[in-house]
């Protein structure tokens, strides 16, 4: 069987494929693990190559701009795939996903309780649908707490510190600036912490996505936490149901998220 993934470098994607690799190992499967990076393009070369491979079974993490249409005519022929984190552009087909509005309402709940009225949102830029969906969270967290919606408050960057770095410090300019901040993965969670750093400030701060640091950082930092271990039994669990006969309908199970309380979240107003 083949895993592609977006970055195997990624902690999440190293542990989401060691996963698929333990319960490929007590059925005797042979795992083939590649990166597909953030070229749609260089995605669809790597699928196609993978599948040059007479797999069994295919477990993908698809760029989203990627047109995964081609892949229509493999699964006709009897190959399962089980996408996972985002659904396929061009096709429909078994997903495992994660339940991103409610992890990012859970943030802002959290944040709230600890006394936080002004909440800045600082979103990743790539990944568009997990991106999006954490925002989406995100306002209805805002919504379910009674405070008023600011746009301003909601801010897209990339990984670079220097952005960052902008980016804050527009937002305490503002005239009621935000005392805490919701960072939507674990990437942009370490872009803007050194930021911070820089700044010499200090807001309270939760992120979606656990990281190997977070617990090192002074404060340690909030999280809301995937398990790449729960996605990997299900998206591997699911593949090989398939694989064994299971037909019908394309599914959808979309996993939780929980919240990992370390210090950074719980910081009051200052």
């Amino acid at each position: 069987m083949g895993v592609v993934v977006t970055r195997i470098s990624d902690p999440f994607y190293a542990q989401l494929v060691s996963t698929v690799e333990q319960s490929a190992q007590e059925r005797d499967l042979l795992v083939l693990v590649a990166s597909a990076g953030d070229d749609p393009a260089e995605g669809e070369r790597v699928l196609r190559r993978m599948l040059g491979r007479r797999l069994d079974g295919l477990i993908v993490v698809a760029h989203e701009e990627a047109d995964l249409s081609f892949l229509q005519a493999e699964i006709d022929a009897g190959t399962r795939v089980v996408f996972v984190d985002r659904p396929p552009r061009g096709l429909h087909a078994d997903l495992i996903a994660i339940d991103n509005e409610r992890g990012a309402a859970d943030a802002v709940a959290h944040l709230v309780q600890a006394g936080h009225r002004s909440i800045a949102c600082i979103a990743h830029t790539s990944g568009r649908f997990t991106s999006e969906r954490r925002q989406a969270g995100f306002r209805q967290g805002v919504r379910d707490a009674g405070l008023p919606a600011r746009p301003e408050l909601i801010v897209a960057v990339d990984d670079d510190v220097d952005v960052c770095v902008e980016a804050l410090a527009e937002l305490s300019s503002l005239d009621d600036p935000p005392t805490a901040l919701f960072t939507t993965n674990s990437r942009t969670t370490k872009a803007v912490l050194k930021a911070l750093r820089l700044l010499d400030a200090h807001p309270a701060l939760v992120g979606f996505d656990d990281f190997d640091l977070a617990e090192l950082m002074r404060p340690p930092v909030t999280t809301i936490a995937q398990d790449p271990w729960a996605i990997g039994e299900a998206a591997a669990g699911l593949l090989f149901d398939r694989i064994a006969g299971l037909e019908g309908p394309e599914r959808r199970i979309t996993l939780g998220t929980r919240l990992i309380v370390r210090g950074s979240g719980e910081l009051p107003p200052g």
